[in-house]
């Protein structure tokens, strides 16, 4: 307190830098020595979401129901008995019933394809669970989290500088227009896995580079 009672200048103005207007997400997994699983997202949406607080419980409430439409035959039309559409999808993936990964992210629409995205280097390609977080994505039509202006269409594929050319290529080979960002990119999403070997009885946690984030056993 007095580091910042010390920087105020009672003469002059304080430099005011505005910050994006935005919410944010959160995700997280969790699995007990009893194999219990919980796959967890959280999100405000905007900025201090509905701007109510559940009383007596310090909670901020989301406002998802901005997702609504006012326009008549809208599929998301406001109306009793509906809810809003919602990107929020914390996902498992099982085998013969039983979860083997516990895992998700943040990132809006782009959430499915950062996820489909996971599985497949993980469950086709073999990858362990932090390498299968690691590896390079691209994601279509999510540029809101960019923090570039000029990325404007929703008809564009995003993706980091180290995906390999030949996968840029058969992007743009396709009728893609593609656009490459930094090698880890906050649009990319922040993704979290834990993957279950029920046969070793071992479990392997992965945290997303692209985010403080840690993967913790206990």
């Amino acid at each position: 307190m007095a580091a910042l009672r010390a920087a105020l200048d009672p003469e002059h103005a304080s430099q005011r830098v505005p910050t994006p207007d935005r919410g944010g997400t959160v995700f997280l997994c969790v699995v007990d020595e009893d194999g219990m699983a919980v796959s967890l997202i959280q999100s405000l949406y905007m900025n201090f979401g509905a701007g109510l607080v559940a009383a007596g419980t310090g909670v901020v409430l989301q406002n998802r129901g901005a997702y609504f439409s006012t326009q008549p035959g809208h599929p998301n039309v406001y109306a009793g008995g509906k809810r809003p559409v919602s990107t929020l999808s914390p996902p498992m993936f099982l085998r013969d019933g039983a979860p083997e990964l516990v895992f998700g992210t943040m990132g809006g629409d782009g959430q499915p394809q950062i996820q489909l995205q996971f599985l497949h280097q993980h469950v086709d390609r073999g990858l362990d669970v932090q390498r299968a977080l690691d590896y390079p994505r691209w994601i279509y039509g999510r540029h809101a989290l960019t923090e570039r202006p000029d990325l404007q269409t929703g008809e564009m594929v995003i993706v980091e500088s180290r995906m390999p050319a030949d996968v840029v290529e058969g992007l743009r080979r396709r009728g893609h227009q593609v656009e490459t960002l930094g090698p880890y990119e906050n649009a990319m999403g922040h993704a979290h896995a834990i993957a279950i070997d029920r046969a070793r009885g071992t479990l392997a946690g992965g945290a997303d580079p692209r985010a403080d984030s840690l993967a913790l056993g206990l």
